[in-house]
């Protein structure tokens, strides 16, 4: 390890030029990083990985976003809702599996019908499951009083995927067309964290057009919103979308699942007690991704719960791993023997220790 990388870990608080250095980190600077990231995730929450099943309800969505493969204007794939029946025997079986939580997550709509349904949803699964399942919600923009709503029925955890938090490539992935807006999407998110939701953000890696300076800027967001969850995925194409057709001017695949674990590792040592999710779409591009994003500072897995008949339906990326039904005997998929001291949290909600803090100080 650099002299320089070395002092970076000593400081209080890390500047945009501090993170964009370990950003750029080599090899040897960057196992280091990874080291600091996984002593801090033992440190501050030990050595337990939580499931969150991932119920993937609805691939109908309102929006455009350029990089999405289920925004509204794709033809070329079937659309889907789940009925009643289906999310709650998934939600059954995720108990029965011994998860802890699970995250209903669809494509952006709005309305009436919408919020009575989703609402409704959610009141039936605690009463099917004991009450015993936190329940994350991943349905886009809303009104305060929807979130209001959802929250008191009994979800417990929101998560409004950002993507990028600087305005000017925000708007480079989302067509300002009157169906985005830069400022409604951190409106809402503050209106999700005052509701009393552990409040996630995402973030994506790899964008056309992104920096080092942007990524940069997203981990100072994340620390200043004082977020409880974050999701950081590496940026993969879908063939049926207006930035693939436009190419990509930024990183190859493996530069983005590189720099994917950087970032994970840098939230960790920078938000110490938050959940970071390992997401999905690591293991597209790197067969022991998940793993490697625990090493990295992940606590969260989000194995999924979807019917494999609606899978092909919901491809926000291409190719997205196998569908599969989860292996009973190990349901959280990871191969452990590449985690050692590594436990599953079976039965746990795996609330993070950030939020009871965040809270205490309100």
């Amino acid at each position: 390890m650099s002299r320089e990388t070395g002092n970076l870990f000593l400081k209080k608080e890390l500047t945009r030029e501090d993170i964009v250095t370990l950003l750029r980190s080599d090899d040897d600077n960057r196992n280091m990083l990874f080291k600091e990231a996984s002593e801090v995730k033992k440190r501050y929450l030990g050595n337990t990985i939580y499931l969150r099943g991932l119920i993937e309800y609805s691939n109908l969505c309102g929006k455009n976003c350029l990089y999405c493969g289920v925004r509204k204007d794709n033809k070329k794939i079937n659309r889907y809702t789940l009925s009643d029946d289906e999310v709650f025997d998934a939600a059954i079986a995720a108990r029965e599996m011994g998860f802890g939580s699970i995250t209903l997550q669809a494509g952006e709509l709005d309305g009436q019908a919408h919020t009575d349904k989703i609402e409704s949803l959610i009141n039936t699964i605690r009463k099917l499951t004991d009450n015993a399942l936190g329940i994350t919600l991943s349905m886009g923009e809303q009104s305060s009083e929807t979130y209001k709503r959802w929250f008191e029925a009994g979800a417990n955890l929101y998560l409004l995927r950002i993507e990028a938090s600087g305005k000017n490539l925000y708007e480079k992935v989302h067509p300002v067309d009157g169906h985005n807006s830069y400022y409604l999407r951190h409106e809402c998110l503050k209106i999700i964290q005052n509701t009393g939701y552990q409040t996630g953000v995402g973030i994506i890696v790899g964008l056309p057009h992104q920096t080092l300076y942007d990524l940069a800027d997203d981990i100072i967001f994340m620390r200043d919103f004082d977020i409880d969850i974050c999701g950081i995925s590496p940026f993969i194409e879908h063939t049926d979308t207006p930035i693939w057709k436009g190419g990509s001017d930024t990183y190859f695949l493996d530069e983005r699942f590189n720099l994917t674990l950087k970032m994970i590792a840098l939230m960790r040592i920078i938000m110490k007690d938050i959940n970071i999710v390992s997401a999905t779409a690591v293991r597209s591009i790197n067969t022991t991704g998940l793993e490697k994003a625990i090493i990295a500072g992940a606590n969260i897995i989000m194995p999924n719960l979807t019917p494999i008949r609606y899978r092909e339906g919901y491809k926000l990326y291409e190719p997205k791993p196998d569908a599969k039904e989860i292996d009973r005997n190990n349901v959280s998929g990871l191969n452990l023997e590449l985690l050692p001291g590594e436990t599953i949290g079976l039965g746990k909600r795996g609330d993070t220790t950030h939020f009871q803090r965040r809270k205490n100080k309100l």
